[in-house]
């Protein structure tokens, strides 16, 4: 358990490291460029006012890319929402018409979660969720048969609503994952970084450790801030060791429960007589 928790500690520092050594190695930079005299920029207030303005753009972008993940964070709720409705329904109706069958609805909800997963993974480069759209796609022949064997009408419309609703939540997840937010003010911040970055290399300074620690500080920040709207834009990036990905624990679950079924199934199976 300590070795877990250790463990998780870790995952939650890997952007901090990544980031520390990249501005460590600037920072190296930084002092040969001031031992070999090479700086030349003087520090004025068109320095101060760029460095303004890359925040802001960077505030800019940094509260889209936000947006796109706090709405990211709802979806496995509302997924997991409309897989147990579906599969509620089912076994309600399963139980006063014995002709129909749940095994084959629970298999197409199981395989929704696996292939989901996958295409979240990096054997589907976190965006591929076709093979999820056709797994859903299988529930209306389901829904169909239901609608054949006397399910209500109020039924029959609500489990398409949930099928509909797993429709949109997948899209929008393929969605999230295949665009990038506004890719030209992504391509200015990254300009925007590198320019300013340089700017302080060669920025003329005294070499105390006073103005070490302030140039660390501010590529810190920007590098940082880089780092982050990467990591962001794709908020389901399964397999990674980073906990900055939206957890898909709840669809998980549904997963378990749906393998709780196949096991209770198993153990009420009568055994075969010698």
């Amino acid at each position: 358990m300590k070795w877990i928790n250790g463990h998780h500690e870790l995952k939650k520092l890997k952007l901090f490291f990544l980031v520390t050594g990249l501005v460590v190695a600037i920072s190296a930079i930084k002092v040969f460029v001031h031992w070999m005299q090479f700086e030349f920029v003087t520090l004025s207030t068109l320095l101060t006012s760029a460095i303004g303005g890359a925040i802001f753009i960077i505030g800019f972008l940094l509260s889209g890319v936000l947006s796109d993940y706090k709405e990211s964070e709802r979806l496995p709720a509302d997924i997991r929402v409309a897989l147990e409705a579906i599969h509620d329904d089912a076994v309600g109706f399963a139980e006063k018409c014995p002709n129909f069958k749940v095994g084959p609805l629970r298999t197409i909800l199981g395989n929704i979660l696996i292939v989901l997963q996958r295409g979240l993974g990096h054997e589907g480069a976190h965006k591929d969720l076709r093979p999820a759209i056709l797994e859903i796609d299988k529930l209306t022949p389901m829904i169909a048969q239901m609608d054949i064997l006397g399910m209500p009408a109020n039924f029959i419309v609500r489990l398409r609503g949930q099928q509909d609703q797993l429709r949109r939540c997948v899209f929008r997840i393929y969605h999230i994952q295949s665009m990038q937010f506004v890719p030209s003010v992504y391509i200015l911040v990254k300009t925007l970084v590198a320019a300013i970055v340089l700017l302080l290399l060669f920025l003329e300074t005294e070499g105390s450790p006073g103005t070490a620690l302030i140039f660390g500080f501010i590529s810190y920040m920007f590098v940082y801030a880089l780092y982050l709207i990467e990591t962001l834009e794709q908020p389901f990036r399964k397999d990674h060791d980073s906990l900055d990905d939206v957890s898909l624990f709840l669809l998980r679950e549904f997963g378990d429960k749906l393998d709780g079924y196949k096991d209770e199934n198993l153990a009420n199976r009568p055994v075969a007589g010698p």
